[in-house]
């Protein structure tokens, strides 16, 4: 996957914005994470990528984008960025579609989210996103797994010395 390189000096440090996903050491298997550099340096998004397959492709995708991120800029039909790129790490070259979404109040915490459930053609894949009050976009794209609401209650801001260089 092509956002999952090492980055250069030329790239972002990191991000200037929480990164909302599941700590490492509540996931028992491998998780690689990648930054969506823009062309100016900044950093256009985080992406964490958790694998239960034993190296096979991974389970689950967490994106994390910033208003203005031309990740979200997306044609009607289109699927998150997020999706795509699950699709492409697991080999499926199948056209996959939105076909529909639907807002359910989710509670995290004490706090009411409204998550924005996608529908895909593609059934093995689950994916649902929300607005954080920051103006980031946090969207959950899995395979074969759905995603229930225990899931939002295991998601925290990560720290950004975990997407530091060095």
């Amino acid at each position: 996957m092509s956002f999952l390189r090492r980055r250069s000096a030329a790239m972002p440090t990191g991000p200037d914005f929480d990164v909302l996903a599941m700590d490492p050491g509540d996931w028992p298997g491998n998780l690689g994470a990648g930054l969506l550099p823009g062309e100016d340096g900044s950093c256009q998004g985080i992406f964490l990528r958790y694998d239960l397959f034993g190296g096979r492709g991974p389970a689950m995708l967490i994106g994390n984008l910033p208003e203005g991120s031309p990740a979200l800029e997306l044609e009607e039909g289109q699927v998150p960025f997020e999706v795509a790129q699950l699709l492409v790490a697991l080999g499926n070259e199948e056209p996959v579609t939105v076909v529909g979404t639907e807002d359910t109040p989710v509670m995290q915490g004490d706090n009411l989210l409204i998550v924005r459930k996608v529908k895909l053609s593609e059934g093995r894949v689950a994916c649902s996103q929300f607005d954080r009050s920051d103006g980031v976009l946090v969207t959950i794209a899995t395979w074969d797994r759905p995603i229930t609401d225990d899931l939002y209650q295991l998601l925290k801001p990560l720290p950004a010395e975990m997407f530091q260089q060095g």
